[in-house]
């Protein structure tokens, strides 16, 4: 049997994305975020922004641009997704309409901002099928950003949706939600790392991801230039947080969250070790340097070569065996 098949025959597997979720809202940003991913490859996702990211009063030249780039020759990887506006804003509809017809086919998610509850999610998903027909096997997955105090409250029912693959963590509006009973100071670090009710937030949302098989991704960070920051968040957001994925808003912050958010050489050497003496051992309890290992561990270790792997990581042959 494959190791997936032993080790998760009594529940799904986990689902695996790219660490790092690039936003571009203008023309010149995606076009510029499309030729690095072309570049560095799929260890990056692009959003293309509809909503917060994009100008105001161009809506409909704008979701037709969105829907052209994605459908062009040079989304040949794949992984570009788009934010619609909210569900109660009149352009909601209008940008599905406009873009699924050229892209539906080619679209890794939609994202839907600004929801109240589980109820708002489900109808969204429901208009988004509607329009988004399209000839693939199954439709897109949904990302939804938990920013509203009604989505924070519903973050398990969320996860919970077979569409639903990813939350994201909105930490700007969800602060501006509590008209100032939140300070500034807790949108960025350390503030965003301390603060009770931010913390409760971030670690809500990890857990119903967690409990669920979904990714868990982190919120942005805006400082551009200090690219220390940006890895300093996105180490803390995945140690302290259990975040598997962060959001970035400027090209210079992907690297630095990949590279932060990847499993260590060190890591990976050991899970290899330790994975093909269980599979030696028919996945029965093994004992490595003192240590006892058995399936709860195998999982743990598995997950990471997949995540290795989904960052492009040079992994041996004995390790892709596995995968």
């Amino acid at each position: 049997m494959h190791p997936s098949q032993v080790l998760f025959q009594d529940q799904e597997q986990p689902t695996f994305l790219p660490v790092c979720d690039h936003y571009a809202g203008s023309e010149k940003l995606m076009l510029k975020s499309m030729a690095l991913q072309n570049a560095l490859g799929a260890v990056f996702d692009i959003t293309f922004d509809c909503e917060d990211g994009a100008a105001a009063g161009n809506e409909v030249a704008h979701a037709k641009l969105v829907g052209n780039l994605i459908a062009s020759e040079s989304n040949y990887l794949q992984r570009i997704g788009v934010r619609l506006h909210d569900v109660n804003s009149p352009y909601f509809e209008q940008d599905i309409d406009l873009i699924a017809p050229v892209a539906a086919e080619k679209i890794a998610y939609w994202v839907l901002p600004k929801v109240d509850g589980v109820e708002q999610v489900i109808k969204a998903i429901q208009k988004i099928n509607q329009y988004a027909t399209s000839s693939r096997q199954s439709p897109a997955p949904i990302h939804v950003l938990i920013e509203t105090h009604g989505a924070l409250a519903n973050a398990h029912q969320i996860a919970a949706l077979p569409q639903v693959e990813c939350l994201s963590f909105g930490i700007m509006d969800f602060i501006s939600s509590h008209y100032g009973a939140i300070p500034t100071s807790a949108m960025r670090s350390p503030g965003q790392f301390t603060h009770p009710l931010v913390m409760r937030a971030k670690l809500e949302i990890a857990a119903a991801c967690h409990r669920f098989g979904k990714v868990a991704s982190h919120n942005v960070t805006t400082e551009i230039k200090d690219t220390a920051i940006v890895a300093g968040d996105a180490n803390r957001a995945g140690i302290e947080c259990g975040y598997t994925r962060m959001w970035s808003i400027h090209p210079d912050q992907i690297k630095p969250i990949v590279k932060a958010l990847s499993p260590r050489t060190a890591e990976i050497n050991e899970a290899i070790t330790i994975l093909i003496e269980a599979q030696q051992n028919d996945w029965g309890p093994i004992q490595i340097n003192g240590r006892l290992h058995d399936r709860a561990s195998y999982r743990y270790y598995w997950t990471l070569l997949k995540k290795a792997q989904r960052c492009q990581l040079a992994l041996p042959d004995s390790a892709l065996i596995l995968l």
